[in-house]
């Protein structure tokens, strides 16, 4: 911001004419400015030198303020002797909406990894009641707890929208960045189809027109519409949102687990079929289930306080996924009798009606429906605020960047609806088994992104550190890496095919932009305020 120099601040007493001999660029700029609207007379001096200096200044100043009027009107005077002025970097932009504090960011991780047990009936179609049961309590231990560990110390050493792009970016270069964002959107953007579909499948039970056709399209179309306006609002009300979805949406299942209490029976807890287990679906569906722990760093430039907030939130969001999924599985399994068959989406729905009559049924209808309403709006909140801290990284073009009046990513946001729009037509296995590939690639490279950035700067501030340094790294991402390599296993054919050409199209693309941004096609930025981990490594080795 130039400020306004007032017109005496410019005319020659002793003192001013000593110290205008040291004058700065910084101050010649906002001197010009004034100079440009007062146009003082100049004073006559008993001393000479000074006076001859401070005449020579004013000429260079009202000759600056001329070229600046001449440039507006497109001309140029070749007789005027100009005066270079630096162009100083803008300042970074500042928004004054209210960041996001630590229960709006518990629930807000709930629902960007799970939602409650809406969509974890085909783990019992799968593979009956005691896989189900084990693969709730023993995965989080393989993937979920070392995800949220990797989020809680990258997500504090870089504080920022672009999240897990920039850890990528700084570990393996831009390039690699660029495909770990693209990936991660893409993912995301499948992700979110899912939940209208879920949401549908739901509703169908009581109003059979949803099941196809014309009416089911419109009904996806519209919700996608209305939930994208919400995320238009603003995050501090989606964060909030958030938190009463959540409750209303577990509490039918804490009224259906007093009720099963006279028809619970341990044995059915037991039934287990090794030769009879899809384990594709079975996998994939665990899988979809309990990640996406790191989508909560593209937030962490919206958290209050996000160097705290941040880690805590990621341990009480981890405790209430797993006893959110468990004891509904619990419940359901163990006080209804098996039929593998008529495990799919929507049979919670079914066990209502069995324990609790019509009521509970329609309660929890309508938190099936809320609960995919809370995960629509925050995936796709951290969707669209990571195509904004790409652009203020510099990896896509500066619109992207571009806030609405309530501060959220308008653009990213289109971007990210149009997707779901485009991608609502798959069927619910599908767009698990797509997004779980996608997902699975990205994750690849976090983890390499993870060990590199503990080797390469050991000495890096981590508000919040995972001990056992790189070794300790290493071993903690074996297990779920391993894990990644059975999913990627057990995918079909078609999917491992649309997968990789959605891979393919990335390696292109961050070529064609880097083009266009040498073109200068497009305006691309970088912010001057993002960290630095070269000069804060720096810092922090002098200070400690």
């Amino acid at each position: 911001m130039v400020m306004m120099v007032p017109p005496e601040k410019v005319k020659n007493d002793e003192g001013v004419a000593a110290k205008q001999e040291r004058t700065t660029v910084d101050s010649l700029e906002e001197t010009t400015v004034a100079a440009d609207r007062s146009s003082p007379q100049p004073q006559e001096t008993t001393h000479q030198a000074p006076h001859d200096n401070d005449s020579q200044n004013q000429e260079k100043l009202r000759a600056a303020a001329t070229t600046r009027q001449a440039s507006r009107m497109g001309e140029f005077n070749s007789n005027v002797e100009y005066v270079t002025v630096v162009d100083l970097p803008s300042p970074r932009r500042t928004h004054t909406m209210k960041k996001v504090s630590i229960l709006p960011l518990v629930f807000l991780i709930f629902y960007e990894v799970s939602g409650g047990p809406f969509g974890v009936e085909d783990t019992v179609h799968a593979a009956g009641p005691l896989l189900a049961l084990l693969g709730f309590v023993v995965f989080p231990f393989i993937w979920s707890i070392p995800e949220a560990l990797i989020t809680a110390e990258m997500g504090t050493m870089f504080p920022e929208n672009s999240g897990y792009v920039v850890w990528v970016s700084t570990a393996l270069g831009p390039f690699w960045g660029f495909q770990q964002g693209w990936m991660k959107w893409l993912s995301g953007v499948i992700d979110n189809a899912l939940y209208p579909v879920l949401f549908l499948d739901y509703l169908k039970s009581g109003v059979p027109a949803l099941g196809g056709g014309l009416p089911r399209i419109l009904a996806t179309w519209g919700l996608t519409i209305v939930l994208t306006f919400l995320n238009y609002r603003g995050l501090t009300i989606v964060g909030y949102v958030a938190v009463f979805l959540g409750v209303f949406s577990l509490l039918p299942f804490v009224v259906m687990g007093f009720l099963s209490i006279p028809d619970l029976k341990p044995s059915r807890w037991t039934v287990v079929n090794t030769k009879d287990v899809d384990w594709n679906l079975y996998l994939n569906t665990l899988f979809w289930n309990l990640n996406y722990w790191d989508s909560i760093s593209t937030l962490s430039g919206e958290v209050e306080n996000p160097k705290k907030t941040l880690p805590k939130a990621l341990f009480f969001a981890l405790i209430l996924v797993v006893l959110g999924y468990f004891f509904p599985l619990l419940i359901g399994t163990g006080a209804v009798p098996l039929n593998r068959e008529l495990w799919t989406d929507g049979y919670f729905s079914d066990i209502a009606m069995i324990l609790g009559g019509a009521w509970l049924r329609w309660w929890l209808q309508a938190a099936a429906a809320m609960s995919n309403m809370g995960m629509f709006v925050a995936e796709m909140s951290s969707d669209s605020f990571q195509l904004l801290g790409m652009a203020e990284r510099g990896m896509l073009p500066e619109f992207f960047s571009k806030r609405s009046r309530h501060g959220t990513p308008l653009v990213g946001i289109l971007f990210s609806a149009s997707g779901v729009i485009l991608l609502s037509w798959m069927s619910f296995q599908e767009i698990v088994a797509a997004e779980n590939f996608l997902y699975c690639f990205g994750m690849i490279l976090e983890f390499i992104a993870f060990i590199l950035l503990k080797i390469k700067h050991p000495n890096a501030s981590r508000p919040y550190k995972v001990p056992g340094g790189a070794a300790g790294a290493i071993l903690m991402c074996i297990p779920p890496t391993a894990l990644i390599c059975v999913v990627l296993y057990f995918s079909t054919l078609k999917v491992m095919v649309v997968s990789l050409i959605a891979v393919s199209i990335g390696l292109v693309l961050q070529p064609c932009i880097k083009y266009v941004e040498k073109k200068r096609w497009l305006k691309f930025s970088h912010s001057a305020d993002l960290p630095d981990l070269e000069h804060e490594e720096s810092t922090h080795s002098l200070v400690n």
